[in-house]
């Protein structure tokens, strides 16, 4: 039996420890499929989408076990549409904790085979998130250090 894993976010953008945590998933499951929720009526992506995914694509592009979808839709449902048994997350702090379990907790009620893997971010990647570098950029600053692709 394949062990699929969906790693959910608006990666927006997709860092260095979202790219960390997919890395160390791959020694967990057999796939792990980015999805990039969206929702078409909401226009406040700071990144375009499409941009993203081809910058997060080009990331993984030589690595069959990695896929790239865009969703609009409840994360359960679209795990149950891919085979997935696993949503995969990153926690950087408690704070992180506190939101992540509460979610989990729905997705599950939503769908019991769904369970959620927390993996704690590796220190190096502790301080980087996507508010944060969006924040930045706004002002100026260069950003590709923070990404394991350029922009």
């Amino acid at each position: 039996m394949t062990k699929i894993a969906i790693f959910p976010g608006s990666f927006d953008p997709f860092t260095k420890g979202h790219h960390d945590i997919v890395i160390r998933s791959l020694d967990i499951f057999d796939k792990v499929i980015i999805g990039i929720g969206y929702n078409s009526s909401k226009k406040n992506r700071y990144f375009d989408i499409d941009m993203m995914v081809d910058k997060i694509k080009g990331t993984y592009a030589d690595n069959d076990r990695v896929e790239v979808l865009v969703y609009n839709e409840l994360t359960s449902t679209f795990a149950k549409k891919h085979h997935a048994d696993f949503l995969v997350r990153g926690l950087r702090n408690t704070t992180d904790f506190e939101y992540e379990n509460t979610i989990s907790q729905m997705n599950r009620d939503l769908n019991s085979n769904l369970e959620t893997v927390f993996l704690i971010t590796s220190p190096e990647f502790a301080a980087i998130s996507s508010t944060i570098i969006r924040e930045v950029h706004r002002f100026g600053v260069d950003i590709n250090k923070y990404l394991p692709y350029e922009v």
